[in-house]
């Protein structure tokens, strides 16, 4: 921007806050959050098989689709818990490598879409019992720190199916130590 008519000029920078992709997953994670995020995965899935809610299994796979995409930015269960719950916790942050995370949601995405296919066709008992396995491994992380999905990611990696290149910090013994 140019004044003029008092003889100076002011050059005027517009400050804009750093881009951020949408369509990323956050690397490190905060393991609180993560596991916050499971433990809320378990209570819509028991309330869900509880009280026959066969919608909500819709509202289940899109928060898994969600955070594949987004992380937590388009999960409103994932926005809840890392930007009301977490912070409000006497927990400090505690990062762990992103991409064996996001590797658990997708195998959340396979589990949470075949129930929402499995409800559409009419087949609630199948789909409440692969609900049930889905909401067991969710309890695995939330109440025990165990992501299944985390330790498929590591022994994909060992066994040369994913590169190691997938996941640097996985091999950092550093944050590995930071994690444990």
């Amino acid at each position: 921007m140019r004044q003029t008519g008092t003889g100076t000029t002011t050059t005027i920078t517009p400050v804009t806050a750093p881009r951020t992709r949408l369509f990323s997953f956050p690397d490190p994670v905060n393991e609180v959050s993560a596991r916050l995020v499971a433990g809320g995965v378990v209570v819509v899935s028991l309330v869900t098989i509880g009280l026959n809610v066969k919608w909500a299994t819709a509202l289940i796979a899109y928060g898994f689709v969600a955070r594949v995409l987004t992380g937590p930015s388009l999960s409103p269960l994932g926005q809840f818990m890392t930007r009301v719950v977490t912070p409000r916790l006497p927990f400090t942050a505690r990062p762990v490598p992103g991409p064996p995370k996001r590797f658990a949601q997708m195998i959340g995405v396979a589990f949470s879409l075949s129930v929402l296919i499995l409800t559409i066709l009419g087949l609630w008992g199948a789909a409440q019992i692969l609900l049930a396995l889905l909401a067991s491994a969710a309890l695995l992380e939330s109440a025990f720190g165990l992501c299944l999905g985390c330790k498929a990611f590591a022994l994909l990696m060992r066994a040369g199916v994913l590169p190691q290149s997938v996941c640097e910090s996985c091999n950092d013994i550093t944050v590995a130590a930071r994690a444990a």
